[in-house]
Parts: structure tokens; C-alpha cells; sequence
């Protein structure tokens, strides 16, 4: 009898090790999903306007962080996993050039552009931050309804002569200008004097 209790409990814990590895298995596939689609988005050359469709979510909660998986909770976040509300995906369309000229630090940009389509059904803002340092803003925009565009932009701050890795991060807005998604995109700055 005691055989069969063992032979109980070690079924038992085959199965929750079962669980466990199925989600891990689909953690790693989702994961590798992710890297395949930001490696394809990387093809562009950086000092070309390009156009891009990128899926946002439009009016969703933040996002939820992941829960680590362990043999007392793997059946518990399977379920969760299971009973999630899907949550409806829209499009944005982003039109810009990345990689912005300026004569020097202070003069407007020879070449900068952003374009809020008019395809596009959200009001947007963006800002432009160093990489390295995403506390140090290097432009912030004003609300582009869609179909409008920038393309005279001057930086916030005299920038030295160089390249400057940086990060410009989409703000979609609501009818309140509360934002309802972000979107980042890596972009570069040069100044020539």
C-alpha cells in the first residue's frame, strides 16, 4: 500500500513537471516570436524615410508583468494564462526619417520629419531622448493630429559635434490627450559643427 502512495505522489509530481515544462516550452516560443520580429524590423537603414506598420494596443491597461513559474504555482498561471481577455489590437503607421541632420546644435534639422498619417486614428506625441540617458530630452513635440507632420525641428539643447544615439518615443493619445499606448523606435542625431 505504501507503493501505491509513492507511485501516487511521484504521478502526481510527473505531471506538475509535465506543466511546467509545457510552459516553459511556450514561454521560449513566444519569446523567440518576439526576436524574430524585431530582428525583421531592424532591416531598414537608419538615414532613409521609411514607413512602417507597427501593432499598438489602443485604450489597454498596462502592461502585466511575467510571473516566474515554479512547481507550486505552474497550474495557477496556466489557468490564468488560459482565461486572459484578448485584448483587441489596432494599427499604427509610423512615417519618419531616422537618422536627423543638424548644421549645429542650435539650428533647425536639414532633414527631420514626422508624420502622423492620416490613416492613423489617434492624436500622437513624441520625444526624443538620448539612449544612454532617456532623462536627457532632446525635443518634445506638440500633438500631431493625424495627417499632420513635422519637419522643422530645432533640439532643446546645443548638442556638440557628433553622433548621438537616440530613442523617440510615441505617446498615443486620447480625446482627454491621456496617453493609451507608447511606441519606441531607435533613431540617430548628427550635428555637424
Amino acid at each position: 500500500m505504501a507503493d501505491n502512495q509513492a507511485s501516487g505522489a511521484e504521478k502526481k509530481q510527473d505531471k506538475r513537471f509535465f506543466a511546467v515544462l509545457l510552459l516553459g516550452m511556450m514561454v521560449i516560443v513566444a519569446l523567440l516570436g518576439v526576436i524574430v520580429v524585431l530582428l525583421l524590423g531592424r532591416g531598414n537603414s537608419p538615414t532613409t524615410e521609411v514607413v512602417k506598420e507597427v501593432v499598438v494596443r489602443e485604450g489597454s491597461e498596462p502592461e502585466r508583468r511575467a510571473v516566474v513559474v515554479n512547481e507550486d504555482n505552474a497550474e495557477q498561471v496556466a489557468e490564468d494564462l488560459l482565461n486572459m481577455e484578448a485584448t483587441p489590437l489596432g494599427y499604427y503607421e509610423v512615417s519618419m526619417n531616422f537618422s536627423w541632420t543638424f548644421p549645429d546644435g542650435a539650428s533647425a534639422s536639414d532633414n527631420a520629419y514626422v508624420e502622423n498619417v492620416l490613416s492613423n486614428t489617434s492624436d500622437v506625441y513624441f520625444d526624443v531622448v538620448l539612449e544612454e540617458d532617456e532623462s536627457v530630452v532632446l525635443y518634445a513635440s506638440p500633438i500631431l493630429p493625424p495627417g499632420s507632420h513635422i519637419n522643422e525641428v530645432t533640439l532643446a539643447q546645443d548638442l556638440d559635434a557628433g553622433t548621438y544615439p537616440c530613442v523617440i518615443i510615441y505617446h498615443l493619445v486620447d480625446s482627454q490627450q491621456r496617453t493609451t499606448s507608447t511606441l519606441r523606435m531607435n533613431m540617430e542625431i548628427v550635428v555637424n559643427n
